[in-house]
């Protein structure tokens, strides 16, 4: 199937970005490479874009769209966590701008062989980058109960993690679990008829989570901010869209001790720590989706941007 990925908040990711027609950036979650091709054409012939993206499907439907630009564009097959690596790799020193869309691609979830979804019966997957040997098959199968019971209920925030990891457990030990459908009838078996009737698919919230394990979402971010902070160049943008509030929470919290690392007791008339400010958040509150665009893409209803600047005076 074609890699079909709707761009959510594309005019304000662009905006957000400040793109200068000679300066460097970079997509960390190209997919199907909606927001890259709108940051390449803002670039002029000294200008460069480096696309990164796990997904070999993503990979290779990037690189049939973005041919038109030549070597104004760099498509890396990578983790984003990897983005300090891959800059140095290519010898640049410093970017200007960044974004970061994150979750699952609707490329992803459409396509019945990934596995990502509970709307069709296929085998367990959810792998963004199938190079790796974890994928949800073993979550399900090999993780004891207590470490489904975290999983379900950090990352998908279910009230009924204990009651779903139960009978997961309860279920496997007749035979494997193998595919999607028969993962939703354990789910459904687990929660009250009365809850099912009124909270949308009992599947959602215990597959966002298998999800978010499988391909160590949370730990990217929380371990890329940072990093990535530190390649920008002065006056430097870096935007994230976020859909759940775990990783919303994760970027507000960041991005408030990059501007305000200060360690000191408040009763303290001078900063004694050393710890500088690295710029500043522009959105103090998170931009969402407009009213128009959620008409066209109800999978844009959960989505936040966040975006920060690097000061002016760090190099």
């Amino acid at each position: 199937m074609e890699f079909k990925h709707y761009s959510v908040m594309l005019n304000e990711c662009i905006e957000g970005l400040n793109i200068r027609p000679d300066g460097i950036y970079a997509d960390g979650t190209m997919g199907g490479a909606g927001h890259s091709f709108k940051i390449a054409e803002k670039l002029g012939k000294d200008g460069k874009l480096i696309c990164i993206d796990r997904d070999e499907d993503a990979i290779k439907a990037g690189e049939e769209k973005l041919k038109v630009f030549g070597d104004r564009v760099t498509i890396v097959r990578d983790n984003y966590l990897n983005t300090p690596g891959i800059i140095k790799e290519l010898g640049i020193e410093g970017i200007d701008g960044l974004l970061l869309d994150l979750g699952v691609s609707s490329y992803q979830l459409d396509n019945e062989d990934r596995g990502f979804s509970y709307r069709y019966d296929t085998a367990l997957d959810m792998r963004m980058d199938q190079r790796q040997s974890l994928d949800a098959r073993t979550i399900v199968n090999e993780y004891s109960e207590s470490e489904l019971f975290r999983v379900i209920r950090d990352y998908g925030e279910d009230r009924f993690a204990k009651n779903i990891a139960k009978h997961i457990c309860l279920r496997r030990k007749e035979k494997p679990i193998e595919t999607t459908f028969e993962l939703n009838d354990i789910i459904k078996a687990a929660i009250p008829a009365k809850i099912r009737a009124t909270g949308g698919h009992p599947s959602k919230r215990t597959f966002q989570a298998i999800r978010i394990e499988c391909n160590a979402e949370l730990d990217s971010l929380k371990e890329s901010i940072d990093g990535i902070i530190d390649l920008l160049r002065p006056q430097g943008r870096f935007c994230i869209i976020t859909f759940h509030s775990l990783e919303d929470r994760i970027v507000k919290n960041a991005f408030r001790k990059a501007e305000n690392p200060c360690t000191c007791p408040p009763s303290f008339p001078v900063c004694t720590c050393g710890k500088k400010s690295k710029g500043k958040v522009i959105t103090g509150k998170p931009i969402l989706p407009s009213e128009e665009e959620l008409k066209e893409n109800t999978r844009s209803q959960s989505a936040k941007l966040r975006i920060f600047e690097k000061c002016s005076d760090i190099r």
